[in-house]
C-alpha cells in the first residue's frame, strides 16, 4: 500500500488555509462541535441557498450505526 501523496498534502493543506482565511467562523465551529460531541439522536442539517433563492435541505438524525461508522472513520485519520 502506498503511503501519501506529500504534493497533494501540501496542496491541500493550502487550500484548507485560504478556506479558513475566507471562513474563520467555520473551524471554530468544528471545534465546538468536536469538543461536545455528535451523540446518538442528534440532528444535523444541511442547507444549500443557491443565488437565485432556491433553497435546499435535508436534516438526519444521528442512529448508533451512524456513530460505529464516525469512530470507525476516527482510526482511519
Amino acid at each position: 500500500m502506498k503511503g501519501p501523496n506529500p504534493a497533494l498534502i501540501f496542496k491541500l493543506q493550502g487550500m484548507w488555509n485560504q478556506f479558513t482565511e475566507n471562513h474563520p467562523k467555520f473551524p471554530m465551529f468544528l471545534n465546538a462541535v468536536k469538543a461536545k460531541g455528535i451523540p446518538v439522536d442528534s440532528v444535523i442539517e444541511i442547507k444549500i441557498t443557491h443565488p437565485d433563492g432556491e433553497v435546499m435541505k435535508t436534516n438526519i438524525k444521528i442512529t448508533p450505526s451512524d456513530m460505529e461508522l464516525i469512530e470507525s472513520l476516527k482510526t482511519l485519520m
